[in-house]
């Protein structure tokens, strides 16, 4: 189904679980930079939730999937939008009970940043090899299989074929996951793997210290998209996810 930001569309998939309640916890679940709704990660742990109890919604992200949106003109803020937005519809709608905040990657960044905003609305965050790491590295000028001036930043690069502009990298190099995360005081958990080649599984390590009730799950042998080990990255999340669902 489609909502409306800013009159640009916004795909979103809601399902709930095969038991039927008069209201239901709510995991809103992001998708990582070039990922969709449908990847098998998304779509495999919000499967893995309804199973223990929770509403699902996985939107498809600016400039992602069905989405409207140029990827051009794609920025972490165009995102956080999004998961403001999507925060606000939940809201707004009786039968969810509690909301919580899940993503992969820079979706993963996303859900930090959002809960930390939204402090009070948001009950848990699941962040799937969060791309915390990120604004540290465009603040460097690392740049994914290469570098540039962080003083001068392009006007756009081509990542994995497809053009970026500079302003992804410029707001990025604004931002600091540490303060968002100890903003967020609630309960939160990362799961990484251990041969994660984008995000190494240090950083999700190096921000847990920031958190007041962080935890780190780590995935043996799984790579940044936990392509090989997505039964693994899922039962992973399981125990944190159920404990979650049985909240009051």
């Amino acid at each position: 189904m489609n909502l409306y930001r800013d009159q640009l569309p916004l795909e979103i998939e809601l399902e709930f679980p095969e038991e039927k309640k008069d209201s239901y916890p709510l995991f809103i679940v992001m998708h990582g930079f070039c990922g969709n709704k449908e990847e098998a990660l998304i779509d495999g742990m919000a499967r893995m939730m309804r199973e223990e109890g929770f509403a699902t919604l996985r939107p498809d992200m600016y400039g992602h999937g069905k989405s409207g949106g140029e990827f051009r003109e794609l920025t972490v803020l165009k995102w956080i939008s999004d998961a403001l937005f999507l925060i606000d519809y939940a809201r707004s709608q009786k039968q969810f009970s509690r909301i919580y905040l899940g993503g992969h990657s820079l979706g993963g960044l996303t859900a930090v940043m959002a809960a930390a905003m939204e402090k009070d609305r948001i009950a848990g965050v699941l962040g799937l090899a969060p791309a915390l790491s990120m604004p540290e590295r465009a603040r460097k000028g690392i740049l994914m299989g290469g570098t540039f001036d962080p003083d001068r930043v392009p006007e756009e690069f081509v990542i994995w074929e497809r053009v970026l502009s500079g302003n992804y990298f410029r707001v990025a190099q604004t931002i600091y996951p540490e303060q968002y995360l100890k903003a967020y005081a609630g309960p939160l958990l990362f799961v990484h793997g251990d041969q994660d080649e984008i995000v190494p599984l240090e950083s999700s390590r190096n921000m847990l210290q920031h958190c007041k009730e962080g935890e780190l799950a780590v995935v043996a042998g799984a790579n940044h998209d936990f392509e090989e080990h997505l039964p693994q990255a899922v039962e992973a999340a399981r125990p944190w996810v159920r404990i979650m669902a049985s909240h009051p």
